[in-house]
């Protein structure tokens, strides 16, 4: 079908088939009930006609098999759908392990996109076909919303949070991106193209014209700037906790609750690390709110995570082993206060 007379996207990812199944099954069953209301309608407005304004319509004593019917049998397609629909929801929203990863940042009124080698493109995205890949990503002033229509998924991109869609394009090409959030006077001019790629020229794509400097390394360069390791360190003079392998560990906090350590705590814990701290340590660390930007804040996040090679971790997204070591907090900057840091 040419592309001008296209109801829908063209299916170009692993996702796409699902939620066009199940899509089409929800305009079906509506169809077919709304043509056969409307049907059962004129019909029997046809048949039960009078002239006669004075005409009472004869006793209606009901049906039960009829009422029950029309109750059992909406509320069973009703559980079909909510059984298929979860679990398209859940395949849309478990990214596989070992996906390529991208960080990114809405702004008005463009996309930024980051590669984990350092490469960076600005409202075009550069993927294998035939890999998952999962998006991680935010934004820097309001509120947009990722979306790749052809792979048949969408996200918002939410200021101070971050989000996360993924895909495995199945079709070499290009694709359209969109912002599907209103986010001021030119929101309609916020798009972009996802060119899909065979591996091996992804590959010679990704390597020509690589910034030579990796997103982890960025920040670990930025970490070291900041004096973030004057103070997460592993030796007794350590004022914050070691941060080797804290990425997707359960981290404890004070008041016994505890959370997993993951891309949004480790940037809260930066911009403001007093909201939720590691059971153990004092807040004495300042804000970085307005101080870093987001982009700076993806770089540290990559390199916090990228921590877990060093000490042998658990994969982001999974619970560290019962045998590891008491949790510890992700990357704080580091702090001028003074005082006792580490309670006895």
């Amino acid at each position: 079908m040419s592309s001008l007379f296209q109801i829908i996207p063209e299916q170009a990812s692993t996702l796409a088939p699902k939620v066009d199944q199940l899509y089409w099954f929800i305009i079906g069953v509506t169809a077919f009930f709304g043509i056969l209301v409307s049907i059962l309608v004129v019909y029997f407005a046809v048949k039960y006609r009078t002239n006669d304004p004075l005409a009472v319509g004869a006793p209606i004593t009901g049906s039960i098999p009829l009422e029950l019917a029309w109750s059992v049998i909406p509320f069973l397609i009703s559980v079909v759908i909510f059984g298929w629909a979860a679990q398209v929801f859940f395949d849309i929203y478990r990214p596989p392990d070992q996906s390529l990863e991208i960080y990114a940042t809405g702004k008005r009124w463009m996309w930024k996109f980051q590669h984990l080698d350092g490469k960076a493109e600005i409202n075009e995205l550069h993927v294998p076909v035939g890999r998952a890949v999962k998006v991680t990503f935010t934004s820097e002033d309001v509120l947009h919303s990722l979306y790749f229509p052809s792979f048949r998924t969408k996200a918002d991109a939410i200021p101070g949070r971050y989000s996360s869609v993924w895909f495995n394009a199945t079709k070499v090409g290009e694709f359209h991106i969109f912002c599907a959030e209103y986010c001021g006077t030119r929101h309609s001019g916020m798009v972009g193209t996802v060119t899909v790629m065979e591996p091996a020229a992804f590959q010679s794509w990704l390597s020509g014209g690589a910034s030579g400097q990796s997103l982890a390394g960025a920040g670990q360069k930025l970490f070291q700037e900041m004096g973030c390791s004057t103070c997460h360190r592993a030796d007794s003079l350590a004022r914050g906790p070691n941060l080797d392998g804290v990425f997707g560990s359960t981290v404890q906090l004070e008041g016994g609750a505890t959370l997993t350590a993951d891309e949004t705590y480790v940037r809260e814990s930066i911009v403001t690390p007093s909201a939720r701290v590691v059971a153990g340590y004092q807040p004495i660390m300042p804000t970085y709110q307005g101080l870093i930007g987001e982009e700076s804040l993806m770089q540290l996040v990559a390199y916090i995570r990228s921590l877990n090679d060093k000490a042998g971790a658990a994969p982001a997204g999974h619970a560290a082993p019962a045998a590891s070591p008491a949790p510890a907090a992700p990357a704080r900057p580091a702090t001028t206060g003074t005082g006792t840091e580490r309670r006895p």
